[in-house]
């Protein structure tokens, strides 16, 4: 069976409502973080015996039977490891500037989940219009989206750091900066190699100023267009991320 019908296979079997998230679970048996048993034995009044999916977000999902339903801390039997499906062989990150209203920050995070991201790097430039970030808030967005879509690993989100400091960061890969101007011509589509590391900086509403696409330049990040159409933040995020990733599932 390969991977696709594999997927198709979860999604019979399994209500995608029904995934249930427990960090660093293993076979056997275990306890629901609080708000899960509460999701769990109140929400959905589940009852012992029931059957369900996990995921570890860390690469694994795990067939779960309910053993004991307690509304804080319910206990649960889990069976058949298995590697899920959204494991791919390079490193996908999008750095992006948290937009002005959260709800559009919200939504890039919980659809890039869906498609597939390993990292979100969060920063603040010359035009940022939020200078603050909920990261617990933003993980948990990404917790709901990865049970949502079935997903097996977690994607990580790291918390603000001036973009003077994120540029120098570390990263084995292949770099990009989105920036809207006449002189870049060359798409993302373009100039990126499939099966390597990718990380893209999007900017905030007011894009980046030069002096930062300037400084970009210098620490090896390649500027890009995501296509003619102009973009809000959120969606050029989105869109490099999908890029990134239709690029490496084509044949």
């Amino acid at each position: 069976m390969n991977e696709y019908c594999y997927f198709c296979s979860l999604i019979i079997e399994y209500n995608p409502m029904n995934v249930f998230y427990i960090p660093n679970a293993t076979e056997g048996l275990t306890t629901l973080p609080e708000d899960e048993s509460k999701h769990c034995v109140k929400v959905l009044r589940m009852t012992e015996g029931e059957r369900f999916c996990v995921t570890n977000g860390e690469g694994f999902l795990f067939d779960a039977e309910l053993v004991e339903a307690l509304p804080k801390r319910a206990t649960v039997n889990l069976t058949n490891q298995r590697k899920g499906y959204d494991h791919w062989n390079f490193k996908l990150e999008i750095a992006i500037a948290p937009t002005k209203l959260n709800e559009r920050t919200e939504w890039f995070l919980e659809k890039a989940t869906e498609i597939g991201i390993d990292k979100v790097r969060l920063f603040t430039s010359y035009h940022s219009e939020r200078r603050a970030a909920n990261v617990e808030r933003f993980q948990k967005v990404m917790i709901a989206a990865m049970k949502q879509s079935i997903k097996s690993r977690l994607p990580k989100v790291e918390d603000l750091v001036p973009f003077e400091k994120l540029v120098k960061q570390p990263f084995e890969g292949q770099k990009f900066i989105a920036w809207i101007d006449d002189d870049v011509n060359d798409c993302l589509c373009d100039l990126y190699n499939k099966g390597e590391n990718a990380l893209v900086l999007i900017g905030p509403e007011g894009d980046f100023s030069p002096e930062e696409v300037a400084l970009a330049k210098e620490n090896g990040f390649v500027p890009c267009s995501l296509g003619e159409a102009r973009l809000r933040t959120e969606t050029a995020a989105l869109v490099a991320c999908h890029t990134i990733q239709l690029i490496n599932q084509m044949k």
